[in-house]
């Protein structure tokens, strides 16, 4: 996702518009909560958006149990019935992403100047629509003759898993929800969706889209709360798959409570990313590039590369070549075309990124760079910050900040680079730059990250594996690999 689109503002949007449907689609239904209720914030003004309340445990049931009576006439579709159906959802996500847009920004704090394709255009246009498509694949495997003990021959079909509960982070709201109920229902899977309750109204927005689509009842079911809401999704025994985006912590309890019914799980967690530069590289003309970009969103997502490997021969060249980008970065309203860093989304939130500071210069870090002009006085916002003289085992070094912080590291070699890259818990994503092609590959072949770019990569690809090794993840999303995920793979042998 290097390459970032400009808002077209040219036309109107109301920017303070909040989605008004509070209530939780059930069945086809809207259905008002039972549980408790909330305060959904706008983390740059600390402005109450909106009060929402939570499903209750018998509304959970039945949101789980709309799903299984939905099922097997969803999967009994079609690949070409169900693609019309999800270009349809496409449809009507497409029309309201005038509404989908403020409704990201105010819950979430993405700059406008980012989240117009980053957190709407991208998830529909490129991914939905790829899901779309993929529900038509024929995934058929014809395995031919076999002779032992008597000539048979064989076929490989796959059937959907069933009902899946879709668990998504706070940062990407669109984003993650399409990454896995695009493929699910491509699938021929039904669908309980449960947001952050961070950020619940985009996905409660949702539930008016789906209803105008005309996608079948009890298809996708919308259900918002808190940790109980989770840990009875997780656990419940009429739910087939488990996928979850979110903190490699919570994705460990996730994947307990679902082992309890033996049921597969699909986790895409957290990150401490390298972003490698090796020896030959002009730095000139990348080191601002790279500071923006592990500071967008405010650093809050999985894949940021903020965790830069420097080849020590042009380690203070690096330095000195990126200093502009903290010029550059805006820190403030996210509806200023010129933000480019919004808040973060909680004010515990920022504070834990505020410890990873305060604890890495008690150790004797240092700030290498970073912007000094004064946040907002309102707003959860911190200024982003470049930390150097740090041991690799250092706390900032090892652990996934989520916030706008980087951490700087000089090598000596290119082993050495590829063991710095390793030594993490986690494997999500890494990025080497490196001016001979062949070298940038070999590199890229021995970094245990389920994500490699070389020179800056590109954006994320609906046709390609995104997921992690390690303590970032169980299975892959998009592509063919997050088809995979939701299907059931049945082995037919008959004599001939």
């Amino acid at each position: 996702m290097s390459d970032v689109k400009q808002p077209d503002l040219t036309h109107t949007v109301d920017q303070s518009w909040v989605p008004p449907n509070r209530t939780l689609l059930i069945g086809g239904a809207d259905v008002a909560p039972e549980g408790d209720t909330w305060d959904v914030v706008n983390p740059a003004t600390e402005e109450v958006i909106a009060t929402v309340g939570g499903a209750s445990a018998p509304q959970v049931d039945a949101a789980v149990t709309a799903a299984r009576t939905a099922f097997p006439k969803w999967a009994a579709l079609s690949g070409e019935e169900r693609s019309v159906h999800i270009h349809r959802f496409a449809d009507a996500l497409e029309r309201a992403a005038d509404k989908l847009l403020p409704s990201i920004v105010n819950e979430v704090g993405t700059p406008v100047a980012l989240a117009e394709y980053l957190q709407v255009k991208m998830a529909v246009d490129e991914h939905l629509r790829w899901a779309a498509e993929a529900a038509k694949t024929d995934r058929t495997l014809h395995l031919g003759e076999y002779d032992k003990p008597v000539p048979t021959m064989s076929d490989v079909v796959h059937d959907p898993v069933g009902v899946v509960a879709a668990i998504t982070g706070y940062n990407y709201p669109l984003n993650l929800a399409v990454f896995k109920f695009g493929a699910a229902l491509a699938a021929g899977c039904t669908v309980v969706l449960f947001p952050s309750p961070r950020t619940p109204l985009t996905t409660l927005f949702l539930a008016e889209l789906i209803k105008e689509s005309g996608l079948p009842d009890g298809v996708m079911n919308i259900v918002v709360g808190g940790v109980d809401v989770g840990k009875q999704l997780s656990s419940h025994p009429g739910v087939d798959r488990v996928s979850f985006t979110g903190s490699d912590g919570v994705g460990a309890q996730i994947m307990a409570q679902a082992a309890a019914n033996l049921t597969g799980v699909t986790l895409e967690l957290g990150g401490k990313s390298p972003n490698i530069v090796l020896p030959g590289v002009d730095v000139r003309k990348i080191a601002v590039e790279m500071h923006l970009r592990w500071s967008r969103n405010g650093g809050q997502g999985c894949a940021a590369l903020a965790r830069l490997l420097v080849h020590d021969t042009v380690y203070d060249e690096f330095l000195e070549a990126g200093a502009s980008a903290f010029d550059q970065m805006v820190v403030g309203d996210p509806w200023d075309p010129r933000t480019n860093i919004g808040p973060m989304i909680r004010p515990d939130h920022r504070a834990s990124v505020q410890s990873f500071i305060d604890d890495s210069l008690a150790v004797g870090g240092r700030k290498l760079l970073e912007v000094t002009k004064p946040v907002p006085e309102k707003g959860y916002f911190i200024n982003p910050v470049l930390l150097g003289d740090l041991a690799p085992d250092a706390r900032a070094v090892q652990k996934e900040i989520f916030g706008p912080v980087a951490v700087i590291l000089p090598f000596k070699d290119t082993d050495d680079a590829i063991r710095l890259a390793n030594d993490t818990p986690f494997g999500l994503a890494a990025n080497v730059w490196c001016d001979d092609p062949i070298e940038a590959r070999r590199v890229a072949e021995q970094i245990r990250a389920g994500t490699v770019w070389i020179n800056g990569g590109g954006a994320m690809r609906p046709d390609a594996p995104f997921g992690g090794f390690g303590r970032s993840g169980v299975g892959r999303e998009l592509g063919e690999w997050g088809m995979r995920e939701y299907l059931e793979p049945k082995h037919i042998q008959w004599r001939i």
